[in-house]
């Protein structure tokens, strides 16, 4: 298991890994996406470059962040995620939309655009 991440948000691309300290913050405002993953977990391996994509496609319309479950329990349960990856947007605080399982661009861009 990884150390959590502490205080210390890290980024991978345009997409940041947050833990369960800086979670409430990094969606309190605006449009976030965030992507429950873990690193032994095969589609959300698949998932991952298409984050990145997503990420280049709405630029700064959205934040795209990841949380790890096995690093941030808490936040994973307090949402109720039972299977991962699973994928929660956002707006200024609120759950909005919410994706279980693998998501193809168009949809994930799609409820973002929406969502604006």
């Amino acid at each position: 298991m990884r150390k959590p991440l502490g205080e210390k948000m890290m980024q991978h691309g345009k997409v940041t890994e947050l833990g369960d300290s800086q979670f409430d913050v990094a969606v309190a405002k605006g449009l976030t996406l965030v992507d429950f993953w873990a690193p032994w977990c095969g589609p959300c391996i698949m998932q991952g470059p298409i984050l990145e994509e997503v990420a280049e496609s709405v630029d700064d319309q959205a934040k795209i962040a990841k949380v790890n479950v096995d690093d941030a329990e808490g936040i994973a349960g307090r949402f109720g995620v039972q299977s991962i990856p699973t994928l929660l947007l956002f707006k200024d605080g609120n759950e909005v939309r919410r994706f279980v399982g693998v998501q193809p661009k168009e949809i994930l861009v799609g409820a973002i655009v929406s969502a604006i």
